[in-house]
């Protein structure tokens, strides 16, 4: 039994509503069946793929959503993206019920993030549900076991389903159904992409590009795309859970970058899953870029699950000098060097140093990796 970070009962609460956003296949629905197992409350659940529910929850029409809602303490709402204007369907339950709690699962964030946003500022707590973290996986393996496994998880990732898988042939399978049923299936239908070879070619491109800086003008003559389609779709691919995209950081400096971008997966399997390369990294050559994706991500998952608040950038000048990653917490900055051969810098990039004094710099390799995500 693999404990996920969040409790649901830390944030369920009268008159609120808890939006779970997350890839599909990562656990939305067993975290919430688990939290409706145990729960002493009389609850209903239901899905937005029901057309049924859809035409009740979007309908506005205040009679028919009280009369669904009423004689519950809870109502539960599964792939609540597919329900149009399903914000204020719960908006209209949250503020005529007293009392009344809601949880809604959905897939797809840059759907229900707009949908729910407005509608229900200050009326709910939004949490995001990642593949298994290294945190979680501990309640499962210990420490040694975490550093015995890294390469498995470097290569296939933290999908529920892949963690729990018996084979590499079974988690190869299960990561490229996951790639080609359900991610991008999220994305090519929708109507504002119209080219389903151009997006996943797009997409290809970030993943061989995965931890380098990005240019729009270079993505977009690579896929023959003009630059506004490639922005909107890599915008897609991050509200879609997919991608996440890191800035370049700058205060002082004139020849720091701020025009690229850089892009991570959020999963290490599902970016080899897009690539299908599914090799041992000593016989690849991106595994630096492995590592480096991995613990971006892991840090990430600390920080959302932990309740940490915190801005994530790249810090690179016109003359070379680099660091992979910059974090910003209360004021402080850290500057973050990934090394997967072992090998560590003594000293931070010289402008680095000079530019922000009060700055700390550290190195993460093998050795210290699990207290940098733990």
């Amino acid at each position: 039994m693999i404990n996920r970070a969040y409790n649901l009962n830390d944030y369920i609460k009268p008159n609120k509503v808890i939006v779970i956003y997350g890839p599909r296949r990562v656990g939305k629905t067993t975290l919430l069946n688990e939290f409706l197992l145990q729960t002493q409350t009389k609850y209903k659940l239901d899905s937005g793929d029901n057309i049924r529910i859809q035409e009740i929850i979007s309908s506005q029409d205040f009679r028919k959503i009280l009369e669904y809602a009423s004689g519950y303490d809870l109502i539960a709402l599964d792939e609540a993206q597919n329900i149009p204007n399903v914000g204020m369907g719960l908006k209209i339950i949250v503020d005529q019920i007293p009392g009344i709690m809601l949880i809604a699962t959905g897939s797809s964030s840059f759907d229900l993030a707009g949908a729910v946003g407005e509608p229900l500022t200050g009326r709910k707590a939004t949490l995001t549900l990642y593949p298994f973290s290294q945190q979680e996986l501990l309640s499962l393996y210990n420490r040694y076991e975490l550093r015995e496994k890294l390469e498995e998880f470097i290569i296939f990732g933290s999908y529920p389903e892949v963690v729990t898988a018996a084979t590499r042939k079974e988690k190869i399978a299960i990561l490229e159904e996951i790639v080609n049923s359900y991610l991008l299936k999220d994305i090519l239908t929708l109507e504002r992409i119209k080219g389903a070879k151009a997006a996943l070619d797009l997409l290809k491109l970030v993943a061989f590009q995965t931890g380098s800086q990005v240019s729009l003008n270079e993505l977009a003559g690579q896929v023959k795309l003009d630059v506004k389609t490639v922005d909107r779709y890599l915008d897609l691919f991050e509200k879609s859970f997919i991608i996440k995209r890191l800035g370049g950081f700058s205060r002082n400096l004139r020849k720091e970058i701020t025009s690229k971008a850089k892009y991570y997966f959020l999963d290490n399997g599902i970016r080899n899953a897009v690539v299908s390369q599914f090799n041992p990294l000593n016989s690849r050559n991106d595994a630096g870029i492995l590592w480096e994706n991995f613990i971006v991500m892991e840090r990430m998952k600390k920080y959302a699950y932990e309740g940490l608040y915190g801005s994530f950038y790249f810090w690179r000048t016109y003359d070379g000098q680099e660091v992979d990653l910059v974090e910003e917490r209360e004021g402080r900055l850290s500057g973050i060097e990934f090394s997967w051969s072992g090998k560590r810098r003594k000293k931070a990039p010289k402008d680095w140093l000079k530019t922000y004094t009060n700055a700390d710099y550290t190195v993460i390799n093998r050795d210290n990796y699990l207290d940098f995500i733990l």
